[in-house]
């Protein structure tokens, strides 16, 4: 394995790219991504597909990369009939699988493992709601296992994605802690808002005196929201940003489809790296074509 550095040197120094929605590009490789593990199911069944999807952001020109591990969790592996020794390996497998599709490349390539919130272990779509009737301490409980699971096989950082609430924010910091990784927390908005409904200042303050935070801002949401986002996390935290929005289109839940034009623009990253975003890609339906757009606009001479 080829060494790098932390992340939070290479943040300190410039924009790293971010790749786009893991699920999107395995669908669009043919992967059935049916049945509540969703792209975790893939782990199991079909790894080369995860590994070839990762290869496809790597080409783009994307520096990190988010594992398959958003939905994969013990709970969820446990209804498929997959014990925990099992599910452990499996976890693990997030992170090579990243790893491999990075070692491709001479450049340096971060591997982030990512956490997503309880609300995807429930695949009913609370994740986009939070307020799950939960405790912290509840939630902090759910977390740990995986995250130290995730720990052990050594990714360059924790991403704590798609957020919904500060309850859960605070559970997963505290999940984290000690585990000798640092983390990212990233937030789903809309609005200007948590999607539980707080405001964003309260949101973020929960980073600002937290070290092992190395990253924070939102994902999974309007590139619209991100532009609010940006500058508020930087200023009320005094950390690099990460933002990773979707495509824009709306999810029709009705119809079981995505509508409307799609509103990602490559050369907004500008925007957000003016305001302090030093980690940026995109979240669902954002493929390798847009990433590999980020990495013009922050290339082209200004």
């Amino acid at each position: 394995m080829r060494p790098v550095r932390p992340l939070a040197a290479a943040l300190a120094e410039g924009t790293v790219v971010l790749d786009g929605g893991l699920s999107n590009q395995l669908a669009d490789q043919g992967a059935d991504l049916s049945g509540e593990l969703w792209s975790a199911r893939l782990l199991a069944d079909a790894p080369e597909q995860i590994t070839a999807a990762h290869a496809a952001y790597v080409r783009a020109g994307a520096r990190v990369l988010i594992t398959a591990s958003y939905q994969a969790g013990f709970e969820g592996f446990a209804r498929r009939g997959i014990g925990r020794a099992r599910a452990a390996r499996l976890l693990a497998r997030s992170v090579e699988l990243a790893r491999a599709a990075g070692e491709t490349v001479r450049d340096e390539v971060w591997v982030a493992a990512s956490v997503g919130p309880y609300g995807a272990m429930l695949a009913d779509g609370s994740e986009y709601r939070g307020r799950y009737g939960r405790t912290v301490e509840e939630l902090t409980r759910f977390h740990r296992p995986r995250i130290e699971a995730l720990a052990a096989a050594e990714p360059d950082v924790l991403a704590l994605e798609t957020v919904p609430d500060t309850d859960e924010a605070e559970a997963l910091l505290a999940a984290a802690r000690g585990s000798g990784v640092p983390v990212w927390l990233s937030y789903t908005v809309a609005g200007g808002r948590t999607r539980a409904g707080q405001p964003l200042a309260e949101a973020f303050a929960l980073a600002a005196g937290d070290d092992q935070v190395v990253a924070v801002g939102v994902n999974c949401c309007a590139p619209s929201d991100a532009d609010r986002a940006v500058a508020m996390a930087a200023e009320l935290t005094g950390k690099p940003v990460v933002v990773y929005p979707n495509s824009g289109e709306r999810w029709d839940a009705e119809a079981r489809g995505h509508r409307g034009p799609a509103t990602f623009d490559p050369s907004r990253v500008l925007v957000w790296q003016a305001a302090g975003a030093r980690l940026v890609g995109g979240c669902c339906r954002v493929g390798p074509a847009a990433v590999a757009g980020i990495g013009v606009a922050l290339a082209a001479p200004r």
